[in-house]
């Protein structure tokens, strides 16, 4: 069977699952799909075969990939690319796929399996971390030293010790120790910068316990590695997401332990996917130094963001890849990378719409991440009785990094409920999400599809996470839509929520939407406005426009993200947000909000400002005693040219200024000086002393 130009090669495991190949060809438009049923073993031959052509493989294993990778290396030079998905653990070995014959459901989830596999993905790129091994170990008493003399062979080791340490001297000084304090830590793998205060070498005569010489210093130490042996408080938020950083309880030897095992290893180039796509054309973090949107400031756990001139600066090899900022970004600046470009959501479209076409019925989408995710579906495969037939599994690089625009998208295609499973190190990341299900929940249950829709699992027992899928009930009434969600995330929602409306139960205007949804109205309180359009400026979306003819504001609501910006930036403070979804076609055009005749100039009657904006200016400054001559205050009613021909024409020296000083030299010191001198001479002779011999009568008195 061949899909996207691949071959895909299919095999029942032994006929341990229920496989009908001539079904899961025509779910897949396929003219034939041949069914082995030990392809990595007895039928290995099969696989020789097919690969011999040279065509890309998709095998439906993976499991015994290392098998079939090790067979193409054999073949050199001709060997054909190969990739592999799991239809086992995800859809077969289940109670759904038991007996002689799948179920239609079944069949279709397989079908959407490899119909997404062979998709074309574009690679993410990377970063490169360089590693010499130069590691520094901090601690607080002997298993400090200890832990660096088990790695001293393989890297290049320092240990600082706590102040108040006392340890005794080592026989052998064979790694250096120092003690000091450690007020701060910045950088990465192969980069990081450690700040030291009280620096001091240990003494190499140090008789009974180790002795510390020389002036105490400071500086920052510079290290590939840190291993934090201390206890308490680690150098860095999240810190089991700080690549080269260990922190394990040093009260537990085994966890010490695998920390020396890791680090022994870290040594050469390592590269991590540049998790982040940033468009800073579309951040709407700040404009003139007023901050709008930080939410992606907000949820970071590694501090990887900072704020950096009205935009946002990711540190990619800082990024622990977690994704929380681009699903709560509401402008779409911020876009995961992995995989590239749109692929997660052709990802879906691809799996929700396979398997509906392919008869499929109540699809419910169950995102999990690769490691922690997998291991709870083959507990539930091998153990239980596996996935319902109709949970399509979706894996992602973390389960975290889906946002809101996934949901409605997900939904919008035809499934039912989407569902996010969150590894147990990921709850705390995980309640950076609860607002963007809230906000889905509210759009759905405003259109009539009712709640329930999005949620997320939590579920560490693999049992009660089959229980729990078992239990759901069908939720009909969807759209399946087929659209192409191209773009970023905010076009992929204006696709999804297009789609949701066409076919809503409930088909109203407008949607009201908690506070912090990224849709929204901007209300202006017209009469105080002055038209200065300070908000124009500051809009990252162009919600807000201004008219080049005339004084005039316009809104375009389906633009706007409700960052705050022009809330922030008013200056008269008329400007006020209120969270909703229109669906009104006045709302995808800008809408006159106000507008007035322009101010004429009172010399030349050339139109020039908001006459709005000339009048609370001249009632500020009336009182000013800049404006306090006679006809100073009719400066600001001119235009810009001819506000410099009145002053020109009033001031007869307009460039004149105050008294220019003359530089003093040293000729007027040393004058100066003299003559304080004689005075105190004078001062001296009028109290009858002796001056004759006296150099410098003013040090005498």
């Amino acid at each position: 069977m061949k899909l996207n130009d691949k071959k895909v090669l299919v095999c029942n495991c032994e006929r341990t699952m229920a496989l009908d190949g001539d079904a899961l060809a025509k779910a897949l438009g396929a003219d034939e799909c041949k069914v082995a049923s030990h392809i990595c073993r007895s039928q290995l031959n099969v696989f020789e075969a097919e690969a011999a052509d040279g065509v890309e493989l998709l095998v439906a294993c993976t499991q015994e990939a290392p098998l079939f990778v090790e067979t193409l290396q054999e073949m050199g030079e001709n060997a054909p690319d190969v990739s592999f998905t799991n239809i086992r653990e995800k859809a077969g070995w289940s109670d759904a796929g038991r007996g002689d014959k799948p179920s239609k459901d079944m069949t279709a989830k397989m079908a959407a399996l490899l119909a997404e596999a062979a998709m074309d993905i574009a690679s993410t790129p990377s970063v490169t971390m360089e590693s010499s091994g130069v590691v520094l170990v901090l601690g607080k008493d002997e298993a400090a030293v200890d832990a660096a003399k088990r790695i001293a062979d393989r890297l290049d080791v320092t240990v600082v010790l706590n102040p108040e340490t006392e340890i005794a001297a080592p026989a052998v000084m064979d790694v250096p120790v120092f003690r000091g304090r450690v007020v701060r830590a910045s950088g990465h793998l192969g980069a990081f910068g450690v700040e030291v205060e009280g620096f001091q070498p240990a003494a190499a005569s140090s008789r009974g316990n180790l002795q510390f010489d020389g002036v105490p210093g400071g500086g920052t130490s510079e290290c590939d590695l840190i291993l934090d042996l201390r206890g308490g408080e680690p150098l860095f938020p999240a810190p089991e997401k700080r690549d080269g950083y260990f922190n394990p309880d040093p009260g537990n030897p085994a966890l010490v332990m695998a920390a020396l095992f890791d680090l022994a290893d870290m040594v050469g180039g390592f590269e991590k996917p540049r998790y982040i796509d940033y468009d800073e054309k579309i951040c709407a973090h700040a404009s003139a130094r007023i901050v709008g949107c930080s939410r992606c400031l907000d949820v970071c756990p590694t501090s990887a963001i900072q704020s950096v001139e009205d935009k946002v600066a990711y540190d990619p090899y800082v990024c622990a890849g977690c994704g929380l900022c681009a699903a709560v970004c509401p402008t779409g600046a911020a876009q995961y990378n992995v995989p590239a470009e749109d692929a997660v959501p052709r990802r879906l479209r691809t799996l929700v719409t396979t398997y509906l076409k392919a008869g499929g019925t109540h699809p419910v989408v169950l995102v999990h991440d690769g490691a922690w995710g997998d291991e709870m579906i083959g507990a539930m495969a091998r153990f239980g009785g596996g996935l319902p037939a109709n949970v399509l599994p979706f894996t992602l690089n973390q389960s975290t990094q889906i946002g809101l625009d996934f949901v409605l998208a997900a939904v919008a295609f035809g499934a039912e409920r989407v569902l996010v499973l969150v590894p147990p190190a990921k709850h705390e990341d995980a309640k950076a999400l609860a607002g963007e299900f809230e906000f889905a929940e509210a759009v759905f249950k405003g259109l009539g599809y009712g709640a329930g829709r999005a949620a997320l699992l939590d579920d560490t027992d693999p049992e009660a996470l089959e229980a729990r899928l078992k239990d759901l009930q069908p939720m009909p009434g969807v759209p399946r839509a087929d659209f192409l969600p191209m773009g970023r995330k905010r076009a992929v929602m204006r696709l999804a929520l297009d789609a949701l409306h066409a076919a809503a139960p409930n088909k109203v205007d407008e949607v009201a939407l908690p506070a912090g949804a990224p849709f929204g109205a901007v209300i202006v309180d017209t009469e105080g406005c002055t038209l200065c359009l300070a908000c124009v400026g500051a809009c990252p979306t162009g919600a807000l426009n201004d008219n080049e003819d005339k004084p005039q504001l316009s809104f375009a609501e389906q633009a706007c993200v409700q960052c705050g910006l022009c809330r922030n930036t008013c200056p008269e403070s008329v400007i006020t947000l209120a969270p909703r979804l229109s669906f009104l076609d006045a709302a995808r055009s800008h809408q006159v909000v106000k507008e007035e005749e322009p101010f004429h100039c009172i010399r030349c009657d050339k139109p020039f400002a908001a006459k709005s904006s000339i009048d609370r200016m001249t009632e500020k400054l009336k009182d000013h005693a800049m404006f306090a001559e006679p006809g100073k205050l009719d400066r600001l009613k001119m235009c810009d040219d001819c506000r410099v021909i009145a002053i020109a024409e009033e001031d007869t020296n307009p460039l004149a200024s105050g008294t220019v000083p003359i530089p003093r030299t040293t000729e007027d010191y040393l004058r100066e000086r003299e003559e304080l001198r004689e005075q105190a001479r004078a001062d001296m002779r009028a109290r009858g002393l002796d001056v004759s011999n006296d150099d410098d009568p003013k040090g005498s008195a």
